[in-house]
């Protein structure tokens, strides 16, 4: 059971406040998690106001869940009153005098992870409250009509006028009767974002809550499974082993190889290597602010106890820099070594785009190269030190190349095949990619095993359909028909408009309680500047900010001030995404035309490597969005004297037309709006 402890209206009236706190206190310990004395008065006052409610409303037969669990970073509902005819979401600021908007957007944003993620919600009103025990004049209350889904407005109350609220409720004609016991035993399957899904992991060592989130997640767990098979054989016959692990854009692949370094590798010395700078400062600030106590539901530099915990976020950063590693830099440092590393088992986060001989020799403004070979060729040299067992987890992204001098997986085959001692395990399409760089041998080696299960063919990343990935691969492939049929399925999460501020307004509209919004841009993307939209991420820390803050400060994703480049969003991912398209992918003689641009004009690019690598910049950038990705068409320069020649008009709106062709719903048409109609009852 999700809550920490249940009753019945009825059974409340026979509690004390002190055997209420007590169970809860005995559910936190029996979690291992720390308390303090001011949650057990908390408590004993959110006992008494219920109780009285109860008395009051006569709700003896209604259903009180304290302690909700739900799966966003740790977070919990202080209390889901269940009635015979709605759902409300309590949450109490015992003492508070008012309502502020981050207790509004708190309370919002658990509804809505009912509404979404909670099966037995679904059919249901659900009523967010924001209970201010204190509070002299809390806002008049918005009646919802009584349809399923979340209320148009966050309900304020003082413990004075709860009672008032919810015998209001009770006057909402009874649709389907809300059965208490029902809806506890109903499955709630979050789909929780790769920060949030990475500090669970951190925290917990486990993916088998994660892996509940859809219910097809039998793909997932079989994979996870499949990968512990691979590796407790290779354990116990001591030998060195690179699984494989293949997958499409969000299908868990990260979270997959996050799971091998938190979960039981942990403890042989394991470690997370990524070549995205952005995904590693990210993910190391996020795990390290959940580690240190500090909330990240308002941003981590809104939390009042941040300073106070600035000891135990140094200790947690140190944790997390050893887990959460950049390869370039491990193999550099191990490379003018002969001793073996720390680490026994590694995850090579799209080892696809693993550097071949000539990059990694590169000499660079950034860097002098101490590497002599492929960026494989030396993860099996600095591995293959070890005596006996020793592991690579490979996770391969396939279609998310975007930098020249990617090896491919044809490079990992050729090493491991010249590599003494050396075997591999991953699924059969290993040996039928179109694309020969990215196949791992020509015909079946000897030294790889075949294992159907390590495939990732199912998203998980879009919370409502999953037809988004498939929509955005006909689409980049130029088959508007195959696009358009995939649309008529469901109902398409791209919308479009040509106007920028109908853009922002449409990600705030949708962006209901604390879920993010941002905008993304191709880093070719060069004459948004003409539009007014030239700022993007740049360095390590901006990134950071971005993903983690919150706004009001200007630095965080929701202020729609600035964008994400392919580079600083690959590997994670936002609730809402807008998308500035660019000139670097327009349209000509009915086909995509990619694009760079130098001087003062573009220049076609001819370049199957280049014209991959922009094609693929888009399907990062379309594939980011949990929820609507809203693609904005810049309308271009309108013929005439004055026009701009690097951003025609009629090139946008081919670009725009056939999208619309290819099923995106029209922003204009599809209004966006968060709320369902209400009506002013008190």
């Amino acid at each position: 059971m999700r809550a920490w402890f249940v009753c019945t209206g009825a059974e409340l009236l026979g509690l004390a406040d002190e055997a209420v706190a007590g169970a809860l206190a005995a559910s936190q310990m029996a979690r291992r998690l720390s308390g303090e004395p001011t949650q057990l008065t908390a408590w004993r006052r959110e006992a008494a106001l219920l109780r009285a409610l109860v008395r009051d409303c006569r709700g003896e037969a209604w259903t009180l869940a304290f302690e909700f669990d739900l799966l966003r970073l740790e977070k919990r509902i202080d209390v889901v009153l269940l009635t015979d005819r709605a759902i409300l979401v309590l949450e109490f600021k015992v003492g508070a005098t008012q309502v502020s908007n981050a207790d509004r957007a708190q309370a919002e944003d658990y509804a809505l992870d009912l509404r979404d993620f909670h099966a037995g919600s679904r059919a249901h009103p659900i009523i967010p409250v924001v209970v201010a025990t204190e509070c002299a004049r809390p806002a008049p209350f918005q009646m919802p009509l009584g349809m399923p889904g979340v209320a148009p407005q966050v309900a304020e109350a003082s413990a004075a006028t709860l009672p008032a609220l919810l015998r209001a409720v009770q006057t909402l004609p009874l649709g389907t009767p809300l059965d208490g016991s029902a809806w506890l035993e109903a499955p709630y399957r979050p789909v929780p974002t790769i920060i949030e899904a990475a500090a669970t992991l951190f925290s917990r060592n486990s993916v088998a809550e994660i892996a509940e989130a859809r219910a097809d997640a039998p793909n997932l767990n079989r994979t996870t499974a499949a990968i512990h098979a691979a590796l407790a054989a290779a354990r116990q016959a001591a030998e060195r082993v690179v699984i494989f692990v293949t997958g499409i854009p969000g299908a868990g692949k990260t979270l997959c190889g996050l799971n091998v370094v938190f979960g039981q590798a942990r403890h042989d010395g394991s470690a997370f290597l990524t070549g995205n700078a952005p995904l590693v400062a990210v993910l190391r600030e996020a795990l390290a602010c959940n580690k240190a106590g500090i909330s990240l539901e308002l941003g981590p530099s809104n939390d009042p106890e941040r300073r106070k915990r600035a000891g135990k976020l140094r200790q947690a950063r140190h944790e997390t820099e050893a887990a959460l590693q950049n390869v370039h830099r491990f193999l550099a440092d191990n490379a003018g070594r002969t001793t073996a590393p720390a680490e026994r088992v590694i995850v090579f986060d799209e080892a696809q785009r693993a550097w071949d001989a000539a990059q990694a020799m590169r000499d660079t403004q950034r860097r002098t190269s101490t590497l002599s070979m492929s960026e494989p060729a030396h993860t099996l040299d600095i591995m293959g030190r070890h005596q006996g067992f020793a592991a690579v987890v490979a996770l391969i992204g396939g279609g998310q190349e975007i930098n020249t001098g990617e090896a491919g997986l044809r490079e990992w085959g050729q090493v491991i095949a010249a590599a003494p001692g050396w075997r591999a395990v991953a699924a059969p399409g290993v040996l039928r990619a179109a694309d020969p760089a990215q196949r791992l041998a020509m015909e079946l080696p000897s030294w790889l095993t075949l294992d159907a299960d390590l495939d990732l063919t199912v998203p998980m990343r879009s919370v409502r359909d999953d037809i988004a990935a498939a929509w955005v691969d006909a689409v980049l492939r130029n088959a508007p028909a195959e696009a358009l049929a995939l649309a008529a399925t469901a109902t398409l999460p791209f919308l479009l408009t040509r106007s920028l501020e109908a853009a922002r307004a449409a990600l705030r509209a949708l962006a209901a309680g604390r879920r993010r919004a941002g905008f993304v841009r191709s880093s070719g993307a060069r004459r948004l500047r003409a539009e007014g939209f030239d700022a993007q991420l740049i360095g390590s820390d901006e990134p950071v900010d971005w993903f983690l803050e919150r706004w009001p400060d200007i630095r965080a994703s929701d202020a729609l001030e600035v964008a994400a480049t392919e580079y600083a969003c690959q590997g994670l991912e936002l609730d809402l995404v807008g998308l500035a398209w660019g000139g670097d992918q327009v349209r000509q003689a009915g086909a995509w035309l990619p694009r760079r641009f130098a001087g003062n004009a573009w220049q076609v690019v001819n370049s199957a490597e280049e014209q991959r690598f922009i094609r693929n910049t888009y399907r990062v950038l379309l594939t980011r969005a949990r929820y609507e990705t809203v693609i904005w068409v810049p309308e271009g320069s309108p013929p005439g004297p004055f026009e701009d020649r690097t951003r025609p008009a009629a090139e946008m709106d081919a670009v725009a037309d056939f999208l619309l062709a290819c099923g995106a719903r029209p922003l204009e048409a599809a209004a966006p709006a968060r709320t369902e109609p209400a009506l002013s009852l008190l």
